[in-house]
Parts: C-alpha cells; sequence; structure tokens
C-alpha cells in the first residue's frame, strides 16, 4: 500500500487521482498504523517550512518516518515542501529538517549575480536534466520538462545525491536521491505525461 502523508499541507487529492490512473491504490493518511503497514510512502507538501516541520511534529510520527525509510528501506518520495523538509534546514525558517539528504534549501532571491533578475516565485514548467540513471527516471519521455512553483530552491552538497538538475537563473537540483529515498522539487501530480510515469516508475519500485 502506498501511503500519502496527510499534514495539512499538499495536493492530497491530485496524487491519489494521478496514482489511480496509473492502476495503483494509494491511501492518504497521518495514522501512525496505516503509515506503519506501508509498502511505500510519499511525502507531499505546499507552503511554508517550519509549518511542515511543526505539523509532522505534532503528529508525532518523525520517529516513524525514520523508521520507515532507513530501517525498513521502504522507498519514500518527497514532492516540492515534502522534498525541502528531508533536506537539513532551510533559509525560509528557524527549525532543523528531517536531514535525510545532506543538503540545504536557499532562497532564489538575491542568488541571479549582478544584472540578472528573475520573478520569485518560479513557477512554470521547466525543462530537467537527468544527471545519472535511476529506477525513478527509467523511460522518462524524450525532453522531460516539469511543473514547479517555488520560492526557495535545493542545494546539494553531495553531488552524488543530485538526479536531476534545472536551471533558472543558475542550475539547482530539481530531484535528489538517496539510495530508496527520492526528493523532487516539482509537481509530478501536475506535469502531465512527464509526472505520469514519473510517478508509474515510483510505484513500481
Amino acid at each position: 500500500m502506498i501511503v500519502i502523508i496527510d499534514y495539512g499541507l499538499g495536493n492530497l487529492g491530485s496524487i491519489k487521482n494521478m496514482l489511480r490512473k496509473i492502476g495503483f491504490t494509494s491511501e492518504i493518511s497521518s495514522d501512525p498504523e496505516k503509515i506503519s503497514e506501508a509498502s511505500k510512502i510519499i511525502l507531499p507538501g505546499v507552503g511554508a517550512f517550519d509549518t511542515g516541520m511543526s505539523r509532522l511534529n505534532d503528529l508525532g510520527i518523525i520517529n516513524l518516518l525514520n523508521k520507515k525509510a532507513f530501517d525498513e528501506q521502504i522507498p519514500v518520495l518527497g514532492i516540492c515542501l515534502g522534498a525541502q523538509l528531508m533536506c537539513k534546514g532551510s533559509e525560509e525558517g528557524q527549525l532543523d529538517g528531517l536531514g535525510w539528504f545532506d543538503a540545504d534549501v536557499l532562497a532564489f532571491s538575491g542568488k541571479f549575480g549582478e544584472g540578472k533578475s528573475f520573478p520569485v516565485p518560479n513557477m512554470g514548467w521547466i525543462d530537467v536534466t537527468v544527471q545519472k540513471e535511476s529506477l525513478l527516471t527509467t523511460n522518462l519521455p524524450t525532453d522531460p520538462r516539469y511543473y514547479f512553483v517555488h520560492s526557495f530552491f535545493i542545494s546539494a552538497n553531495n553531488d552524488d545525491n543530485i538526479l536531476m538538475t534545472a536551471k533558472y537563473g543558475f542550475s539547482y537540483t530539481a530531484a535528489l536521491q538517496r539510495e530508496n529515498i527520492f526528493g523532487v522539487q516539482f509537481h509530478p501530480e501536475k506535469s502531465h505525461k512527464y509526472g505520469f510515469q514519473l510517478l508509474k516508475n515510483f510505484a513500481n519500485i
């Protein structure tokens, strides 16, 4: 069973609907018992970093998520804010992240360089470059592109974790992988055939 973590943030219904179209059942839940039974977990999210971490703390499921990801080593996918929460921390907030990736979340503002100006948030369709082979990137359509909406970006400190990059004034990490743990800055549930294939790949791991 794929469990989509419900901590009050994210496009939960859209992800569930996309998985149903692919042919996989899923359950939206914050119940520790349901999460304990999960064979795969999706951690979605839209919103502020500290709000996300606070809600996971309030639900009391962080130790359980660590257990599923590292002890049981089931596949886990973070989407947008969910991927950022897997990092060490964010310039957006004060709380520590889950720390699953050696990565920091930084603000786009002020990072473009002299004479360059780009709207923030970064919103719309952006091409991504796959940096390494992965079960998550198998059989993606030619020239993959995904839908992004974000004001903060992931800066990976370990190049081995970088699965995809995108460019918005400069190149940044669009997707991460650490063994069974994946994080994508974009929204596959809003990315048509490109997101369809990526979620299908995740569900088939």
